[in-house]
């Protein structure tokens, strides 16, 4: 693997995974054909830890873990911290841990407010940090960020950091819907589109297993992301990266504990 994929694959790992862990390893995902929709019934927000296991072209790379924590009020922030092996990064104890702290009145709309990186290597490490101003409707991000994307970001209403993007889709996903999201995050804003399969998919765990949609995006060109959601479930059971028509990064469930009695 080259390592421009390398760069994006962790940073994706910590970025994308937000939404599904159940005390099982996943396994390969069963024939599609006639298993009926099961439309994921209405979403409540509620503190939780998720665990994933990282694979890299089909190789365990990693780890990474999910935190959705309540802070008061109506004010959250959802965590995700990542562990490397040499498998994935090239460098044995490569750590991410990235932040969105953010405002939820009603448990389905996801303001966020303030948003922070951290990436450690051996000999390196490096800090972001961005700041959602809403009376301005500006976002900025100062720390180790490229100078082109210091300069201030407008806001639309709606916008969401990526972390929060795994909270929409599990939010939104119904079965044949199309999805548009805009995520203004490291200093740029982007526009991502995604399908959710009209038919759930069974998704196998162990001995048990999942009937899971397909949300898959649309405007990534070559860099293909694929995300399954289950009903009864907070973040994706699975997040699948591609590159070229080959699985790159595969984020795979393996425990998941609601925290709101914590």
């Amino acid at each position: 693997m080259t390592r421009p994929f390398v760069a994006r694959s962790i940073q994706a790992l910590a970025a994308l995974s937000l939404t599904a862990l159940a005390c099982m390893a996943l396994g390969q995902e069963a024939d599609p054909a006639t298993v009926p929709a099961e439309a994921p019934g209405p979403v409540v927000l509620a503190p939780f830890v998720a665990s994933y296991q990282a694979y890299n072209e089909g190789s365990l790379a990693g780890t990474a873990v999910m935190r959705l924590l309540k802070r008061g009020g109506d004010l959250w922030r959802i965590d995700m911290d990542v562990k490397a092996d040499s498998g994935l990064a090239g460098l044995a104890g490569v750590t991410m841990q990235q932040s969105t702290a953010f405002r939820s009145g009603n448990g389905l709309d996801y303001v966020p407010l303030g948003q922070s990186t951290v990436k450690s290597a051996v000999f390196s490490k490096k800090q972001a940090t961005g700041m959602y101003d809403w009376k301005s409707h500006i976002a900025r991000w100062s720390g180790d960020v490229k100078d082109s994307r210091k300069a201030p970001v407008p806001l639309q209403d709606g916008d969401l950091s990526t972390l929060l993007l795994n909270l929409a889709v599990v939010r939104d996903a119904q079965p044949g819907r199309d999805l548009a999201y805009r995520l203004v995050d490291d200093g740029r804003a982007r526009q991502q589109l995604y399908s959710v399969s009209p038919q759930v998919e069974t998704i196998a765990v162990g001995e048990l297993s999942y009937d899971a949609l397909r949300v898959s995006r649309t405007n990534g060109g070559n860099d293909e992301t694929v995300l399954w959601v289950a009903a009864g479930v907070p973040t994706p059971v699975r997040i699948l990266m591609r590159e070229d028509g080959q699985d790159k990064l595969d984020l795979r469930l393996v425990q998941y504990q609601d925290t709101s009695a914590q």
